[in-house]
């Protein structure tokens, strides 16, 4: 691939990140990618014959960025504590620069939860446990962290992150009753959300 056809697909990658988030597969039109990316339709088909093709490109890409924002979190120098901490403070800050990104998600995953499946089904979960559980064995042992817990730790955890973003218009009007903002909200749940789960963990739940 030459310079010119990379810079192109990066072009067309954008635009077609921008329709998606904004309008969901069903309602981006070819068109509209076309000319947010500044080419004519019969170019943006010859990279990708189909706004199916085009959809599953930026969908994988925009799941894999996300995923790839937390490999320090099997960095052995960290402690396990550090690296909670990390987690809601990288997601969070991730979420606050694509605020519509939870819901297109959810939206996407109902729609054509085989998609999702297949992206899950990439992540070894067994061994992301094994090199943790290899880093903080003794600490696992102490918190009652087994492999049957993991999912239960990785849906809460996530949940936290993502929940005030899913449902932002009630989570706005929940603080605006307490006479509180969102964005402040948010700059605090990056530290509230680590304690929370810290502890939780040091009181063992079952």
């Amino acid at each position: 691939m030459t310079e010119i056809e990379k810079l192109t697909e990066e072009r067309i990658f954008d635009a077609a990140t921008e329709v998606f988030l904004e309008r969901g597969m069903d309602g981006a039109r070819m068109q509209e990618i076309a000319d947010q990316a500044g080419i004519n339709k019969s170019l943006l088909h010859y990279y990708f014959r189909s706004k199916d093709r085009l959809f599953d490109a930026v969908f994988e890409k925009v799941a894999a960025g996300m995923f790839s924002r937390f490999s320090p979190l099997l960095d052995p120098e960290l402690s396990l504590e550090e690296k909670i901490s990390f987690f809601f403070r990288e997601h969070i800050s991730f979420l606050e620069k694509n605020p519509r990104l939870p819901s297109f998600l959810l939206n996407e995953i109902n729609r054509n939860p085989k998609r999702m499946k297949e992206i899950i089904r990439r992540l070894d979960i067994g061994k992301i446990y094994d090199i943790l559980e290899q880093q903080h064995g003794e600490e696992f042992k102490q918190l009652g962290i087994t492999p049957s817990l993991v999912p239960q730790i990785m849906i809460s955890v996530g949940a936290m992150s993502v929940f005030p973003f899913a449902a932002r218009g009630i989570v706005e009007t929940l603080l605006e009753k307490a006479g509180l903002n969102f964005k402040d909200f948010i700059e605090e749940r990056k530290t509230f959300a680590a304690g929370f789960v810290i502890r939780a963990f040091h009181n063992k739940p079952t």
